[in-house]
């Protein structure tokens, strides 16, 4: 019998002797990088619960959370129009694109606002980059264009829906914010029965 979600598992394996045993944040960022794009370059693994579009705007589905939080796992589900407001992250963390694309508008923090820099681009699956308050911290990301929903997987170091962070509002004022997640429920990665029945 097939364990569909495999993948994941080995992946939050991985990333748990990771966190255990790298602590720079460089070398952190570098040693997840190859972690990640060997999660992304199948995604038959993702619940279809995951990888749902909300009607309204963007989700965010929590995967996993390690039990000391130095990290967390992510889905994030982009339909047509759909986009973040300009925010940061407060810690480090990988982005990688597993279907469609998505579009990433840039920021600099300067002056005590982070301010556009008339760039951007444009991640297709299997793209992956890092932000970190070290590397760029602040971007607003959106659906990089046609009809399917779009979904990252996001790897941060801290359970990311629980971590006080700021955004700009449509005024441009600053505002502190908690994200959260849109489920109540992980996946069940620990469901080996089938396996070893």
């Amino acid at each position: 019998m097939s364990d569909a979600i495999a993948p994941l598992r080995d992946f939050v394996s991985d990333m748990t002797q990771l966190v255990s045993h790298t602590h720079e944040e460089r070398a952190l960022l570098a040693a997840a990088r190859p972690l990640l794009a060997r999660l992304l370059a199948h995604d038959g693994w993702l619940p279809e619960a995951f990888a749902t579009p909300r009607s309204d705007r963007y989700a965010q589905y929590l995967l996993h959370c390690d039990p000391l939080e130095r990290f967390s796992v992510v889905s994030f589900v982009w339909g047509p129009g759909h986009r973040t407001p300009v925010h940061d992250h407060t810690v480090w963390g990988l982005v990688g694109v597993l279907r469609g694309s998505e579009r990433c508008d840039e920021f600099n923090f300067n002056g005590g606002m982070p301010l556009p820099t008339g760039g951007h681009h444009l991640m297709q699956r299997g793209d992956i980059e890092a932000v970190s308050p070290t590397v760029g911290d602040w971007h607003r990301v959106s659906h990089g264009g046609g009809s399917a929903p779009a979904v990252s997987i996001h790897v941060y170091g801290a359970n990311i829906g629980a971590v006080q962070r700021h955004r700009l509002d449509d005024e441009g004022t600053m505002r502190g914010f908690v994200s959260g997640y849109d489920s109540t429920v992980v996946p069940n990665l620990w469901d080996r029965s089938a396996a070893a029945r």
